[in-house]
């Protein structure tokens, strides 16, 4: 499964779709490893360094010009690449546990699954712009309806203003959770499923469950 990649086992990665409550969980996975006197780095993506965060806002903005499927998959290793060697290498180096909202797991799932790229192409980016994997990835899994739900009352809250990938259309959302489905189960021994469609607490719960299983594991 990982051909041409490291492993790094420090690095902790979050992925699912829209809604999921991935910030919830990447916080009490931090204050975890904080209170065990861990080094940690947390960050996200697209984005993590001053660079990738302007490509970020590229990817996401609303404009009249429609975006390219391969563009905004070259945008996202562009910015993936730089975080990767900027933020996450580093701080690896150092002996630091880094939990990243997002990696390359998300352009299987969205550029790949969802706009029907092809992943052998996504592989040979991750080899040559990436080059590592993450040693655990959670997966918060929640179906399209209740996403949907959620976003929509942060929206009418006046927290956000939907963004062009939140914009699109169910039918995007429900391929990007198979694709995202999919690669968990083909690599179970890195991902861990959780059901996203609990209560915040109970889902942090199963996310340092999770985490302190796999730090035993590494003992």
């Amino acid at each position: 499964m990982n051909h041409g990649l490291q492993t790094r086992p420090r690095l902790l990665t979050l992925e699912g779709g829209e809604g999921a409550g991935k910030s919830t969980v990447l916080a009490a996975l931090r204050d975890a490893l904080l209170a065990d006197g861990q080094d940690v780095v947390c960050t996200r993506e697209p984005g993590g360094t001053p660079l990738a965060e302007r490509i970020r806002e590229l990817l996401l903005a609303q404009v009249n010009e429609p975006m390219d499927d391969c563009a905004e998959l070259l945008l996202v290793f562009a910015a993936r690449a730089q975080h990767v060697a900027q933020v996450i290498l580093p701080a690896l180096d150092r002996g630091a546990w880094v939990i990243s909202d997002r990696f390359t797991d998300s352009s299987y799932a969205y550029q790949g699954a969802a706009r029907g790229l092809d992943p052998d192409f996504i592989a040979e980016l991750e080899r040559h712009a990436v080059g590592i994997v993450p040693g655990l990835t959670l997966l918060l899994d929640l179906d399209v309806a209740r996403a949907r739900e959620r976003t929509r009352g942060r929206d009418l809250l006046g927290e956000a203003v939907p963004d062009r990938i939140e914009s699109e259309r169910d039918g995007f959302f429900e391929r990007v959770r198979a694709g995202f489905r999919e690669r968990a189960a083909r690599d179970s021994g890195r991902f861990r499923v959780l059901d996203a469609s609990q209560g915040p607490e109970q889902v942090a719960t199963a996310a340092l469950a999770a985490l302190a299983d796999y730090r035993r594991r590494l003992a």
